[in-house]
Protein backbone atom coordinates (compact mmCIF):
# COMPACT_ATOMS: atom_id res chain seq x y z
CA UNK A 1 0.00 0.00 0.00
CA UNK A 2 1.31 3.64 -0.27
CA UNK A 3 0.09 7.32 -0.52
CA UNK A 4 -0.63 7.58 -3.73
CA UNK A 5 -3.65 6.75 -5.20
CA UNK A 6 -2.78 3.18 -6.23
CA UNK A 7 -0.82 0.60 -4.58
CA UNK A 8 3.18 0.43 -5.41
CA UNK A 9 4.06 -2.94 -5.05
CA UNK A 10 7.08 -3.65 -3.66
CA UNK A 11 8.38 -0.38 -2.21
CA UNK A 12 12.01 0.43 -2.12
CA UNK A 13 13.29 3.01 0.11
CA UNK A 14 13.31 5.15 -3.21
CA UNK A 15 9.67 4.29 -4.04
CA UNK A 16 8.80 5.20 -0.68
CA UNK A 17 10.51 8.22 -0.65
CA UNK A 18 9.08 9.22 -3.58
CA UNK A 19 5.40 8.61 -2.29
CA UNK A 20 5.77 10.46 0.41
CA UNK A 21 7.37 13.41 -1.63
CA UNK A 22 4.01 13.53 -3.89
CA UNK A 23 2.09 13.47 -0.95
CA UNK A 24 3.24 16.33 0.73
CA UNK A 25 3.64 18.05 -3.05
CA UNK A 26 -0.27 17.34 -2.66
CA UNK A 27 -0.56 18.45 0.67
CA UNK A 28 -1.85 15.26 1.73
CA UNK A 29 0.81 15.31 4.90
CA UNK A 30 0.58 18.61 5.43
CA UNK A 31 3.65 21.14 6.86
CA UNK A 32 3.96 19.95 10.96
CA UNK A 33 2.90 16.40 10.16
CA UNK A 34 5.16 13.95 12.39
CA UNK A 35 6.10 10.84 10.08
CA UNK A 36 5.93 7.47 12.31
CA UNK A 37 8.79 4.93 11.44
CA UNK A 38 6.37 2.10 12.61
CA UNK A 39 3.26 3.22 11.15
CA UNK A 40 4.77 4.43 7.93
CA UNK A 41 6.47 0.45 8.15
CA UNK A 42 2.80 -0.99 8.58
CA UNK A 43 1.63 1.26 5.45
CA UNK A 44 3.90 -0.01 3.12
CA UNK A 45 4.36 -3.32 4.37
CA UNK A 46 8.13 -3.40 4.87
CA UNK A 47 10.96 -3.26 7.53
CA UNK A 48 11.66 0.04 9.39
CA UNK A 49 15.36 -0.36 8.01
CA UNK A 50 13.91 1.18 4.64
CA UNK A 51 11.47 3.92 6.24
CA UNK A 52 14.70 5.46 7.78
CA UNK A 53 16.65 5.13 4.44
CA UNK A 54 13.19 7.14 2.91
CA UNK A 55 13.68 9.66 5.55
CA UNK A 56 17.03 10.33 4.99
CA UNK A 57 16.21 11.05 1.44
CA UNK A 58 13.46 13.33 2.55
CA UNK A 59 15.52 15.10 5.12
CA UNK A 60 18.69 15.74 2.66
CA UNK A 61 15.61 17.24 0.40
CA UNK A 62 14.50 19.44 3.38
CA UNK A 63 11.28 18.01 2.96
CA UNK A 64 11.18 16.47 6.80
CA UNK A 65 13.35 18.02 9.87
CA UNK A 66 14.79 15.27 11.48
CA UNK A 67 14.57 15.88 15.27
CA UNK A 68 16.17 13.94 17.79
CA UNK A 69 14.63 11.71 20.44
CA UNK A 70 11.51 13.04 18.55
CA UNK A 71 11.12 11.88 15.57
CA UNK A 72 10.94 13.07 12.00
CA UNK A 73 8.38 16.11 10.97
CA UNK A 74 7.03 17.48 7.33
CA UNK A 75 9.37 20.86 7.24
CA UNK A 76 7.19 24.09 8.16
CA UNK A 77 8.63 26.71 6.37
CA UNK A 78 7.46 29.89 7.51
CA UNK A 79 6.01 33.41 5.77
CA UNK A 80 8.82 34.69 7.54
CA UNK A 81 11.38 32.04 6.25
CA UNK A 82 10.47 32.67 2.83
CA UNK A 83 10.69 36.72 3.19
CA UNK A 84 13.96 36.54 4.52
CA UNK A 85 15.03 33.85 1.96
CA UNK A 86 14.02 35.75 -1.22
CA UNK A 87 15.43 39.22 -0.13
CA UNK A 88 19.17 37.07 0.14
CA UNK A 89 18.45 35.14 -3.48
CA UNK A 90 17.58 39.04 -4.48
CA UNK A 91 21.16 39.54 -3.31
CA UNK A 92 22.99 37.46 -4.64
CA UNK A 93 20.94 37.12 -7.96
CA UNK A 94 21.33 40.52 -8.91
CA UNK A 95 25.36 39.99 -8.96
CA UNK A 96 24.93 36.59 -10.42
CA UNK A 97 22.81 37.78 -13.44
CA UNK A 98 25.69 39.94 -14.40
CA UNK A 99 28.54 37.78 -14.15
CA UNK A 100 26.43 35.59 -16.27
CA UNK A 101 25.95 37.99 -19.15
CA UNK A 102 28.97 38.55 -19.55
CA UNK A 103 30.11 34.85 -19.22
CA UNK A 104 27.35 32.83 -20.98
CA UNK A 105 27.91 31.24 -24.57
CA UNK A 106 25.49 29.76 -27.14
CA UNK A 107 26.19 26.42 -25.37
CA UNK A 108 24.99 27.47 -22.56
CA UNK A 109 21.75 29.31 -24.26
CA UNK A 110 20.94 26.07 -25.94
CA UNK A 111 20.72 23.83 -22.54
CA UNK A 112 18.93 26.68 -20.90
CA UNK A 113 16.61 26.43 -23.60
CA UNK A 114 16.37 23.00 -23.08
CA UNK A 115 15.90 23.53 -19.70
CA UNK A 116 12.45 25.62 -20.46
CA UNK A 117 10.85 23.31 -22.54
CA UNK A 118 11.02 20.79 -19.73
CA UNK A 119 9.73 23.21 -17.30
CA UNK A 120 6.81 23.68 -19.95
CA UNK A 121 6.10 20.22 -20.11
CA UNK A 122 6.18 20.08 -16.29
CA UNK A 123 3.79 22.75 -16.15
CA UNK A 124 1.38 20.72 -18.62
CA UNK A 125 1.02 17.86 -16.49
CA UNK A 126 0.12 20.09 -13.45
CA UNK A 127 3.03 18.29 -10.99
CA UNK A 128 4.21 20.73 -7.98
CA UNK A 129 6.93 18.61 -7.05
CA UNK A 130 8.95 18.08 -10.84
CA UNK A 131 7.79 21.88 -11.31
CA UNK A 132 9.09 23.35 -8.51
CA UNK A 133 12.11 21.73 -8.77
CA UNK A 134 12.81 22.56 -12.65
CA UNK A 135 12.16 25.62 -12.12
CA UNK A 136 14.47 25.82 -8.99
CA UNK A 137 17.18 24.39 -10.77
CA UNK A 138 17.27 27.12 -13.69
CA UNK A 139 18.66 29.79 -11.08
CA UNK A 140 21.02 27.46 -9.73
CA UNK A 141 21.88 26.42 -13.68
CA UNK A 142 22.63 30.45 -14.09
CA UNK A 143 25.78 29.82 -11.14
CA UNK A 144 27.37 26.64 -12.51
CA UNK A 145 27.60 28.36 -16.15
CA UNK A 146 29.01 31.78 -13.64
CA UNK A 147 31.49 29.01 -12.44
CA UNK A 148 31.68 30.43 -8.86
CA UNK A 149 31.74 27.19 -6.73
CA UNK A 150 30.66 28.92 -3.57
CA UNK A 151 27.75 30.81 -5.16
CA UNK A 152 26.47 27.72 -6.76
CA UNK A 153 26.50 25.82 -2.93
CA UNK A 154 25.14 29.03 -1.36
CA UNK A 155 22.24 29.51 -3.80
CA UNK A 156 21.77 25.65 -4.14
CA UNK A 157 21.14 25.48 -0.46
CA UNK A 158 18.61 28.49 -1.15
CA UNK A 159 16.86 27.17 -4.16
CA UNK A 160 16.42 23.94 -2.19
CA UNK A 161 14.54 25.52 0.41
CA UNK A 162 12.74 27.77 -1.77
CA UNK A 163 11.72 24.89 -4.09
CA UNK A 164 9.83 23.04 -1.31
CA UNK A 165 8.50 26.73 -0.38
CA UNK A 166 6.68 26.95 -4.09
CA UNK A 167 6.16 23.43 -3.83
CA UNK A 168 3.61 23.70 -0.93
CA UNK A 169 2.51 27.70 -1.54
CA UNK A 170 2.56 28.43 -4.93
CA UNK A 171 -0.49 27.98 -7.69
CA UNK A 172 0.23 26.36 -11.27
CA UNK A 173 -0.74 29.72 -12.49
CA UNK A 174 2.01 31.68 -10.31
CA UNK A 175 4.12 28.88 -11.87
CA UNK A 176 3.25 29.50 -15.46
CA UNK A 177 4.04 33.20 -14.69
CA UNK A 178 6.73 31.98 -12.99
CA UNK A 179 8.56 29.46 -16.02
CA UNK A 180 7.44 32.79 -18.48
CA UNK A 181 9.65 34.99 -16.61
CA UNK A 182 12.01 32.63 -17.14
CA UNK A 183 11.62 33.20 -21.13
CA UNK A 184 11.75 37.13 -20.60
CA UNK A 185 14.96 36.86 -18.74
CA UNK A 186 16.65 34.69 -20.86
CA UNK A 187 16.02 36.95 -24.26
CA UNK A 188 17.56 40.07 -22.70
CA UNK A 189 20.37 38.07 -21.06
CA UNK A 190 20.96 36.60 -24.54
CA UNK A 191 20.79 39.96 -26.25
CA UNK A 192 23.36 41.61 -24.18
CA UNK A 193 20.86 43.78 -22.06
CA UNK A 194 22.62 43.53 -18.48
CA UNK A 195 20.06 46.33 -17.05
CA UNK A 196 17.28 44.77 -18.34
CA UNK A 197 18.12 41.08 -17.60
CA UNK A 198 18.94 42.35 -14.14
CA UNK A 199 15.51 44.42 -13.40
CA UNK A 200 13.38 40.78 -14.94
CA UNK A 201 15.39 38.54 -12.43
CA UNK A 202 14.61 41.06 -9.68
CA UNK A 203 10.96 41.21 -10.55
CA UNK A 204 10.98 37.60 -10.76
CA UNK A 205 11.94 36.62 -6.89
CA UNK A 206 9.66 39.76 -5.99
CA UNK A 207 6.50 38.24 -8.03
CA UNK A 208 7.52 34.68 -6.83
CA UNK A 209 7.24 35.80 -3.01
CA UNK A 210 4.73 37.87 -3.23
CA UNK A 211 2.50 35.56 -4.68
CA UNK A 212 2.78 32.69 -2.33
CA UNK A 213 -0.26 31.67 -0.85
CA UNK A 214 0.27 30.58 2.90
CA UNK A 215 -3.45 30.15 3.59
CA UNK A 216 -4.03 27.67 0.95
CA UNK A 217 -6.05 25.51 2.46
CA UNK A 218 -5.24 21.42 2.17
CA UNK A 219 -7.07 19.25 -0.36
CA UNK A 220 -9.89 17.01 1.53
CA UNK A 221 -10.05 12.73 0.86
CA UNK A 222 -7.38 11.13 1.35
CA UNK A 223 -5.46 13.75 3.75
CA UNK A 224 -7.40 13.09 6.71
CA UNK A 225 -6.88 9.22 6.25
CA UNK A 226 -3.10 9.77 6.24
CA UNK A 227 -3.17 12.45 8.99
CA UNK A 228 -4.88 10.10 11.43
CA UNK A 229 -3.01 6.98 10.20
CA UNK A 230 1.00 8.90 11.18
CA UNK A 231 -0.58 10.96 14.07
Amino acid sequence: MSLSSSPSGADSSDDIAADITAAIAEQRLPPGTKLREEALARLYSVSRTKIRAALVMLAKDKLIDLVPDKGAFVSRPTEEEARQIFFVRRVLETALVREFVAKAGAADYQMLEQHLRQEREALSKENPQIRSKLLSDFHILLARIVDNQVLTDVLTKLAGRSSLITMLYQSTRDATCSSDEHVEFLQAAKAGDTEKAVQLMQHHLHHVESALQFEIPPPGGKKDFVKALLA
